[in-house]
């Protein structure tokens, strides 16, 4: 048992190194010297987010990008509340209504938009998000010295000073570290909707969402996996502080639980064989800190002597020890690149985690979930 877990740490450490590497390998891009050249069409698709838009919007209008050059196309899909656009806004912005054909709101909304999309490329984003004012100039550059179709940019989080929020931030902070590392390696298999770029021709070309329209969520990974499986030359990380896109974080664990079972619900229908591994590895490697801190509860319960009990608790100490350390090195990576924020809360959200993780990842294997005011 000792060598299964002696194992499973040092494949686990590896790895997450691996991705550390990967990280360091994908160079800053910063420039934003290029005369503007490239059209944007903006899909935001939105359900009751009559609060976040006019943030969104305003965002929008203080882009250092000539107006003429991007337009903002805001798919509401069912909403129960009444937004209209103001109109002194100067670019331009049109409302349409999400056309359902799928099982996937947002997938059917990107698709409905395209329908009308005047640009070669295409930006999707979050109604809760904003952006920063060289967003679309250094993504334009970058279009213009790299002949790429896809691009994937970053996002986080914008904290109060709650453990809930740097919870989320330092979770964000993993997976956008995972992100990164993986395409440094070139394993890319991730990506995140609120800040992701590619041509309707390349969209047209990969046949959008078909294969996997009958999945609600993954409009972004899915897409992202089937271009790097067909065309991996044509797809890039920009990894620049210009396009980080910032979201903002729940404010429940009820409404997190419920987005991170939404995100790990398309898990098992990667096309990524390495999205898969890793993954599992996650998962095995929370669940076996979450079971050697059962057994050595257990064994402190009994009533043992303190050497029974030893033996599990240095297994736990081991494995938490070789997990949080290695982790803490990525996420800090992550975090520095991320926002200017210090890290809070890392060893509690370290030992918190893995039971919260270990959850999720159960309960999207047959459980439900809430998003939107719906249920998938």
């Amino acid at each position: 048992m000792i060598l299964f877990l002696l194992g499973i740490a040092i494949v686990y450490v590896l790895t997450i190194s691996w991705l550390i590497y990967g990280f360091t390998k994908i160079n800053h891009f910063e420039y934003i010297g290029s005369p503007p050249k490239t059209s944007f069409s903006i899909i935001v698709p939105f359900r009751n987010e009559a609060e976040n838009l006019p943030i969104l919007l305003e965002s929008f209008s203080k882009l250092n990008y000539p107006t003429d050059l991007f337009e903002v196309i805001l798919v509401d899909d069912e909403s129960e509340e009444v937004f209209s656009v103001h109109p002194e806004l100067v670019f331009s912005v049109q409302i349409i209504k999400n056309i359902r054909v799928s099982n996937s709101p947002k997938k059917d909304a990107i698709a409905t938009a395209m329908e009308i999309v005047k640009t070669d490329w295409v930006i999707t984003t979050d109604a809760d998000c904003t952006v920063p004012k060289n967003w679309l100039l250094a993504l334009d550059n970058f279009i213009q010295l790299h002949h790429v179709s896809m691009i994937a940019g970053a996002v986080t989080y914008d904290c109060n000073n709650s453990f809930l929020h740097h919870f989320q931030q330092l979770d964000l902070a993993s997976l956008q570290g995972a992100t990164i590392g993986s395409f440094g390696i070139k394993k890319g298999f991730m990506c995140n909707g609120a800040n992701f770029a590619y041509t309707k021709s390349f969209f047209q070309k990969l046949k959008g969402f078909e294969g996997n329209s009958a999945i609600a969520s993954g409009d972004d990974v899915f897409l992202l996996q089937k271009a790097l499986s067909q065309y991996p030359d044509k797809v890039a990380y920009l990894k620049s502080k210009n396009t980080i896109v910032t979201t903002k974080p729940t404010n429940n664990w009820n409404t997190l639980f419920n987005q991170r079972v939404r995100w790990a619900s398309k898990t098992t229908s990667y096309e990524s064989v390495f999205g898969k591994r890793l993954g599992l590895l996650v998962f095995i490697m929370n669940l076996l800190v979450v079971l050697s801190f059962g057994f050595w509860v257990c064994f402190a319960c009994s009533g043992r002597v303190l050497g029974l009990g030893f033996v599990p608790f240095l297994n736990m100490l081991l494995l938490f020890l070789s997990k949080f350390s290695i982790d803490a090195i990525l996420i800090y990576k992550s975090n520095t690149f991320l926002t200017k924020n210090r890290i809070k809360y890392l060893l509690l959200s370290s030992l918190w985690y893995p039971f919260f993780s270990t959850t999720v990842a159960l309960y999207s294997l047959f459980g439900k979930y809430e998003w939107k005011g719906r249920r998938f």
